[in-house]
């Protein structure tokens, strides 16, 4: 049980796991572009993480150790680009970097994690310009709509979990826990069905894949589930596509 407790607190409570999933995301898609490169899954997570983290701890004691942290990965990150890829690719993820303050900063008089609705949509809005646009030459429309159908669907159960915590009015509060589950259904359904007509077969089988979990997990998330559930289990969808990938490749 302690040995639980310290996996939690060191590696979900850090923000470690969710910078994972979504760097797993990511080299999802560009391993089915062939676009992979190490310094770009570098790249990758740290963002994520330094953007986790900041979000995290705001309004904490250890805020400014955290924009301290920052200050340098903001630095590593932009070293990765320049050393690795062009001036273009440093814009983009500058526009990224901005999006990100954008959502959660507590000098901003409203942010948008403070606006109605709009959360869920901009998460997933951020993770598919990462995922269709920052690792790519150009734009990429098919990602970018199955990494924003499939990541909103993604937080809508974080709602669930926060329903009764939360200031601002969210989908659960207004439309109910399980019509939540149904918009849910619909979006990651959304995104299968755009993965089976772009993708390539592997990867398109791997999103099938993650999808009928991913369904699974919606149809058990409930507001008394464990905050586990949500930070480990729902959580791990978006790096269930790569986990399958690789299962296929080597069994």
């Amino acid at each position: 049980m302690n040995f639980l407790k310290v996996l939690k607190k060191s590696v979900i409570d850090s923000q470690l796991y969710v910078s994972l999933m979504g760097t797993l995301f990511a080299v999802f898609f560009m391993l089915e572009q062939n676009t992979f490169r190490f310094p770009t899954v570098f790249l990758i997570f740290i963002t994520y993480f330094s953007g986790y983290l900041y979000t995290k701890y705001q309004k904490t004691k250890y805020f400014y150790r955290i924009l301290i942290l920052n200050f340098f990965a903001g630095l590593i990150s932009a070293a990765l680009i320049i050393f690795n890829h062009n001036e273009i690719r440093l814009l983009k993820w500058f526009i990224i970097i901005v999006l990100g303050l954008l959502y959660n900063s507590f000098f901003l008089e409203t942010y948008i994690r403070k606006i109605p609705f709009l959360k869920v949509f901009y998460v997933g809005l951020v993770w598919a310009l990462m995922n269709c646009w920052l690792t790519l030459p150009e734009f990429d429309l098919p990602i970018f709509l199955i990494s924003f159908f499939f990541i909103t669907a993604l937080v809508l159960p974080f709602d669930i979990r926060d329903m009764k915590s939360d200031t601002v009015q969210t989908f659960p509060k207004l439309i109910g826990v399980q019509n939540t589950k149904y918009l849910t259904y619909l979006l990651v359904f959304i995104a299968c069905i755009l993965s089976i007509l772009y993708l390539k077969t592997k990867f398109s089988v791997s999103f099938f894949l993650t999808s009928i979990l991913t369904f699974i997990f919606i149809y058990f998330s409930e507001n008394s589930n464990k905050d586990s559930y949500y930070s480990f289990w729902v959580e791990s969808c978006s790096g269930l596509p790569f986990l399958f990938l690789l299962i296929m490749k080597y069994f």
